[in-house]
């Protein structure tokens, strides 16, 4: 990775966040720092992809659209956007929500993290001092989040304290070393088994402060389905790693 002027690319999956996704790419668009924005629509029935065409064509190629034909889940909206990200030679890759609910201002101290201090993995944590949650979280939404936290470090072991975090950055190498393309699980699965090939791979992990918001437009997008998932991928990556 170059040590001026990396390519930077933030992958953005969206499904139907017409409102919350000019206002992120706003908030992109306003950083110190250059960066590429490559959304990755999941054929939105409420014409998010089409805003999205319409803001790549005013950005003078700092944003790009990738469409995609069905909605089979966030983890595989990532996987196509971080491979595609990578065949374009991006250094570092960063992953957000399109919802609002991640502070783009963090961006900075994570690419510093990763210049200064070697970190080739940097999670926008909102359980290490200075993070925080939505003060509108209800208080059994809190604890679910603290439970799934504890849930996941004891069956895996993992030393990282907000495992199922969506706000990272990767540096190009450390998504090659864990294979992101191979990776199957979705939803919080997703972000957990992300973080448990890092950790296999000896990767260098770090997380930094984040206030983590509550989507300003829309609903949340998980489904009993991807709960379940969640509450069983730990149990299934712990058995890959005995065998």
């Amino acid at each position: 990775m170059p040590a001026e002027n990396p390519k930077i690319t933030v992958v953005v999956p969206t499904y139907n966040e017409r409102e919350n996704l000019p206002v992120l790419l706003s908030q992109l668009g306003s950083l110190e720092i250059p960066n590429h924005v490559l959304v990755v629509d999941d054929s939105s029935p409420d014409g998010t992809g089409q805003v999205a065409d319409r803001l790549a064509v005013d950005s003078g190629g700092t944003i790009t659209v990738l469409h995609r034909k069905e909605k089979d889940g966030l983890g595989r909206a990532y996987v196509a956007g971080m491979t595609l990200a990578l065949s374009e030679t991006a250094d570092i890759i960063i992953q957000m929500d399109a919802d609002l609910s991640h502070p783009v201002s963090v961006i900075p101290t994570m690419v510093e993290r990763i210049h200064a201090h070697g970190a080739e993995l940097v999670i926008g944590s909102h359980y290490v001092t200075g993070g925080s949650t939505a003060a509108e979280w209800p208080w059994h939404r809190k604890a679910l989040s603290t439970w799934a936290n504890f849930y996941v470090g004891v069956i895996l072991g993992l030393k990282v304290k907000d495992a199922t975090a969506g706000f990272k950055a990767w540096t190009a190498s450390s998504l090659s070393r864990i294979d992101v393309a191979s990776i199957k699980s979705d939803g919080y699965s997703f972000q957990v088994e992300m973080n448990y090939r890092a950790a296999q791979q000896g990767l260098v992990i770090t997380e930094v402060p984040i206030r983590f918001e509550e989507r300003v437009e829309g609903a949340s997008k998980m489904d009993l389905r991807e709960q379940l998932e969640s509450a069983l991928t730990p149990w299934k990556l712990r058995s890959q790693k005995k065998n």
